[in-house]
């Protein structure tokens, strides 16, 4: 075969179409040394786990000292080229002040995650052990990594936090946005399937189970019909709320109040009030109370939802 035409459409595209990396510019980071990276971060936030030789407590030190200045290096490179992506006047300094935050913010971090293994134990009764939630509960990855780049989200920058979060959904199948705040004790029980959106808002104490979408309703637009970045489009989420399989909830003006069980394949595109149960009822939407059963009320088109006035 003669690659010669071939070779020539190709080189052309990469002129006119775009999708290249780069060339003769800033080079972007590359999946794999971001792989690296949010494996990396997995060690550092539960030594000893992922190991291929046993871990002595003395070693603790020199390993740790070791793993915190290789990932110092690793991403402060990789924060570098997203910075020159950006157009950062001083990317390198930016890149080391951005990589000292964060790994300041390890110990916190850590605490925090384990808040997270806590819940999957107390909130799955075949969990045998907290060993077993870290090492083979994919929850754990998910969150985990998706705290790590929520802060780099908060500090605006760009490409990497989705590129970590972007691993973990790989891994898990599950996807949640960098930009999503969620609270402590949070839980995704068998963690595949769900998506979390930028502009969600999630309260501590929260359990979720598989196929779980907390999306947006709508886009707005710009006048030549592009979505406006950045408008809260995601719904919140109350403290203590359980959301069943292959719930849907919609919205940034949703909010799930404190105490509410959301049913198994559940659509919302409205509010509901704290202590509420929603659940289909043949195929009638029913949301009532949860501590007033006599409160009840089944709606039978999600606009009715409006007519209460409830407030969150």
């Amino acid at each position: 075969m003669n690659f010669e035409a071939t070779l020539q459409a190709l080189l052309h595209s990469y002129e006119s179409e775009g999708g290249i990396n780069h060339f003769d510019g800033s080079n972007l980071p590359s999946e794999v040394s971001v792989n690296q990276l949010a494996a990396e971060c997995m060690h550092l936030l539960f030594p000893g786990f992922f190991e291929a030789t046993p871990l002595t407590r003395d070693a603790v030190p020199g390993l740790t000292r070791r793993r915190l200045e290789a990932f110092h290096t690793a991403l402060r490179t990789n924060l570098e080229k997203c910075l020159q992506f950006a157009r950062e006047p001083s990317p390198a300094d930016r890149a080391r002040e951005v990589a000292d935050l964060l790994l300041q913010k390890l110990p916190d971090l850590r605490r925090v995650v384990q808040t997270d293994v806590h819940a999957a134990y107390t909130g799955d009764p075949a969990a045998r052990s907290t060993e077993e939630i870290i090492l083979a509960y994919p929850c754990v990855l998910a969150i985990s990594l998706q705290r790590f780049a929520h802060e780099l989200h908060k500090l605006k920058v760009p490409l990497l936090p989705r590129m970590i979060t972007e691993y973990a959904h790989e891994r898990t199948g599950t996807d949640l946005h960098p930009g999503a705040t969620i609270g402590e004790h949070f839980f995704i029980d068998h963690c595949t399937g769900v998506v979390v959106g930028e502009t969600a808002r999630i309260g501590c104490h929260v359990k979720i189970y598989q196929g779980v979408t907390l999306g947006a309703k709508s886009f707005e637009v710009d006048n030549n019909g592009v979505p406006i970045k950045g408008v809260k489009r995601h719904p919140d989420i109350g403290d203590h709320v359980t959301i069943y399989a292959h719930a849907t909830i919609l919205g940034g003006d949703t909010k799930i109040g404190a105490h509410s069980i959301i049913g198994a394949n559940v659509w919302l595109l409205e509010s509901i009030p704290e202590n509420s149960i929603a659940y289909y009822k043949n195929e009638n939407l029913v949301v009532r109370s949860r501590r007033k059963k006599e409160a009840a009320v089944e709606c039978r088109t999600q606009n009715e939802l409006e007519a209460f006035n409830w407030s969150i």
